[in-house]
């Protein structure tokens, strides 16, 4: 099955033609007049329109549609410092899932002559270069830079630029997340704000995940955070950086199982199978895990729910409740865009995760659940998308080939946007703004435009 999986991923980076993305031209060129206006002498007029008043770039360039996923190959995927070459194809990936799913043109960027001696990242040198290319996107999706540079990255950029800037490795696993801890709570009675937390992996994902979930009401001192080396304490002094500092709190627990007894709810990001059985059933009752190690997570589900959990999640496709970042950037940057945001702001990050949290608990209209059967078999035969309310322990979060997902994240995004201050356009009608971004999605070819959903 690997040896498989690696012939046809070779074979599927490889032919036609070398990689995922290309360019494609919006507006013909055919004809001398054609050239004349995509080129000299037109062009001309364009650059002076904007050089007069800078704005004018919006209205004249492709800018307003452009991301550009940025990275230094410090820490890819699982494979870790690889470097920006090698890091290439999973940059493109990104590009090929924002224009999939939200229409967005996404370029990939890695970067050399960033790194320190030791080959980690240099954040000065990355802001440097990244800041730099403002005046040609409308965004800036870094991925998949090694912390602890990746906080200061992401924080110095944010405060330079006045375009959208979101760390996803950060941010994509904290918002898709929350969304399936809000709808879970539901199932499960419980409030946010009662809730204890076991945080297993220090990281980029794990740090931000907790802070995100502070930040929509779990208390700070009910969250307890494992590392590599153990639980994070007051006192500690091994591997504590600054944004563990703010984590560490006053508990006898040194172990990740003595961190989990009596827990309402465990956030995995960490190693394969580092959770067993009786440290499931130590927890609360109706207890919550979004074990989210790949491939392998940190408990298979089925041993989790046999322990007694209530509700389980993990980042795989084959197991319900996937916590896929696709669910979350698409949308995120299509309703940033849109409004020509300046930031993604805490606001619009909680309106994300709302977003989803409101899909997952809708009813399914008809056409939308004759494309989600044709893509998830399995899951229409069980009955995961039937009822007035689908909502249940195996979907908490909806699925990433949903066509509702991008409209609502982009309108709820765009809503908290225009509210924050930091929208550069309004947009009036919000329901008439989903409703065409759906129907425009669908027509070049991302949402469900070949089995006829609008």
């Amino acid at each position: 099955m690997q040896q498989d999986l690696r012939a046809r991923s070779l074979e599927y980076h490889t032919s036609p033609v070398p990689g995922k993305i290309a360019l494609r031209t919006t507006k013909p060129c055919e004809t001398q007049m054609d050239l004349s206006l995509a080129y000299t002498p037109g062009v001309a007029q364009p650059c002076l329109e904007i050089h007069a008043e800078v704005e004018k770039v919006w209205d004249y360039t492709s800018r307003g549609n452009m991301v550009a996923v940025v990275s230094d190959g410090t820490a890819v995927l699982g494979l870790g410092n690889i470097g920006p070459e090698a890091g290439l194809p999973v940059m493109e990936g990104k590009a090929v899932l924002f224009k999939r799913f939200a229409g967005i043109d996404a370029f990939p960027i890695c970067l050399r002559n960033v790194h320190r001696a030791d080959g980690r990242t240099d954040p000065a040198k990355l802001i440097e270069m990244t800041a730099a290319l403002e005046p040609t996107f409308g965004g800036i999706n870094l991925e998949d830079i090694g912390a602890p540079a990746c906080f200061e990255v992401e924080s110095v950029l944010k405060r330079r630029m006045g375009i959208p800037v979101f760390h996803d490795d950060q941010h994509g696993t904290a918002i898709i997340s929350l969304a399936g801890l809000l709808n879970a709570l539901a199932l499960i009675d419980k409030r946010i704000g009662d809730l204890h937390v076991v945080v297993n992996g220090a990281g980029a994902a794990g740090i931000a995940c907790i802070e995100f979930y502070i930040s929509a009401g779990v208390r700070r001192e009910n969250v307890i955070m494992c590392d590599s080396k153990g639980v994070i304490h007051r006192g500690r002094s091994e591997g504590m950086t600054p944004q563990k500092e703010r984590l560490a709190v006053d508990t006898p627990a040194r172990s990740l199982a003595d961190a989990m007894r009596g827990a309402d709810v465990f956030l995995g990001v960490s190693v394969a199978d580092c959770v067993r059985r009786e440290m499931v059933a130590s927890m609360a009752p109706r207890a919550v895990l979004f074990a989210m190690a790949n491939p392998v997570p940190e408990i298979h589900p089925g041993d989790a729910l046999e322990a007694g959990a209530a509700v389980v999640g993990t980042g795989r496709t084959d197991f319900p409740n996937q916590v896929n970042n696709v669910l979350g950037f698409p949308g995120i940057f299509r309703g940033a865009l849109d409004v020509r945001a300046g930031d993604i702001t805490e606001a619009m990050k909680l309106a994300a995760a709302e977003a989803l949290a409101e899909v997952a608990r809708e009813a399914v209209p008809e056409d939308v659940k004759a494309f989600l059967s044709r893509a998830y078999p399995a899951d229409a035969a069980a009955g995961m998308f039937e009822g007035d309310a689908p909502l249940k322990p195996t979907y908490v979060i909806p699925k990433p080939f949903d066509p509702r997902v991008v409209p609502r994240v982009a309108r709820k995004v765009a809503a908290a946007a225009i509210a924050d201050g930091v929208a550069r356009r309004a947009i009036a009608d919000l329901d008439a703004y989903e409703t065409e971004l759906k129907a425009r999605l669908a027509r070049q070819g991302g949402s469900c435009s070949r089995t006829g959903v609008r």
